[in-house]
């Protein structure tokens, strides 16, 4: 499926945050991608490069923070045989191997001061050494970069070069945490749910009414990195048809305060909606008719609602009652309840 597609949201954030992927990926500038830990950066550098007019490319990942100090210059930019003990070779770094596509500088904000000096060079003239040549060698390569740190508060504390971060953060895109993105929460967790029920060989039809509260009051620190694993590891222990909170490790967990701040009419009516028909979704194992029934709207204004929060992957593809296109939908005179919610 394609990367972009798997940016699940209807929320009015993540709606901004796809069109703004829509925009980055036609350009050859460097990106930077801030956001809190599991918040889907990398998804989000894939997405812009399945875009992007590189995608036949290589999209080549390498996390600056989980490779070792001595070995990550190697890693990145390559090295001549001899370069240092046990350098047995030449070989070619991550650089070189994203040539004609794009490298993804996951935890930027961990590059050593001596790589950040290389990185700047590499992003202003497009050229680089590997560790012990003389060498100098030209790739064609995007950079993305990534961070959960605070680059500008990096700045100030003298461990990340000013004139790299405007450099690299040419174009950014902030990635909001779970807590801000309203139903989508439910969204992705049906999602989910659908991809390790089919995995594990699971007959799961959807969540309880308390799982799925429980899900919305969460605080979900780890983001959509959390509630991904929480949903699988609840397909692999839960023993009924429906996922429940203790399933989800969610029994004892602390809700989240809600702000005090308002949301306009419209966004109100479209978190309500879409948390409503994920609802019925998850109940009624993906009928739509019965969901429609209980929400006391016509199966057209229910088809309508779909496709226009983008609801369609939520429906079992092998149920009998599928969604129509556009042209598919049935004649059929709306009830007053169509034009209020839903």
């Amino acid at each position: 499926m394609h990367q972009i597609e798997e940016m699940i949201g209807t929320s009015p954030a993540m709606r901004a945050v796809v069109e703004l992927v829509r925009k980055v990926a036609k350009t050859d500038l460097p990106v930077l991608i801030t956001g809190e830990t599991g918040t889907g950066k990398e998804l989000t550098a894939r997405a812009i490069h399945e875009q992007s007019l590189r995608k036949q490319g290589p999209f080549v990942p390498i996390n600056c923070g989980a490779i070792p100090e001595t070995l990550l210059e190697s890693e990145l930019f390559g090295h001549e045989q001899g370069a240092f003990t046990g350098a047995v070779q030449r070989k070619k770094g991550r650089l070189e191997g994203a040539a004609r596509g794009t490298l993804l500088l996951d935890e930027v904000g961990d590059l050593l001061s001596s790589l950040q000096v290389k990185l700047l060079r590499f992003l202003q003239e497009g050229t680089f050494e590997r560790v012990g040549g003389q060498e100098t060698l030209h790739v064609d390569a995007r950079i993305i970069g990534a961070t959960n740190v605070d680059l500008k508060a990096a700045i100030e504390r003298n461990r990340f070069r000013e004139d790299l971060y405007y450099r690299l953060g040419v174009l950014q895109i902030h990635l909001p945490p779970l807590r801000e993105r309203g139903e989508d929460t439910l969204l992705m967790a049906m999602r989910f749910l659908r991809y390790a029920a089919d995995s594990n060989r699971k007959a799961i039809w959807g969540y309880t009414s308390e799982a799925l509260q429980a899900m919305r009051s969460y605080h979900w620190p780890g983001n959509v990195r959390e509630l991904s694993n929480r949903v699988r590891r609840a397909v692999i222990i839960a023993e009924e048809r429906e996922i429940t909170p203790h399933d989800l490790g969610l029994t004892h967990e602390t809700a989240q305060e809600e702000g005090d701040s308002l949301n306009s009419l419209r966004v109100a009516q479209r978190r309500i909606e879409v948390e409503l028909i994920v609802k019925g979704i998850s109940l009624h194992h993906g009928n739509l008719t019965r969901v429609a029934r209980d929400l006391d709207v016509s199966r057209t204004t229910l088809y309508r609602k779909l496709r226009e929060y983008n609801l369609q992957c939520l429906v079992p593809p092998s149920h009998p009652t599928s969604v129509p296109l556009p042209s598919e939908f049935p004649i059929e005179k709306r009830s007053l309840a169509d034009h209020s919610i839903l």
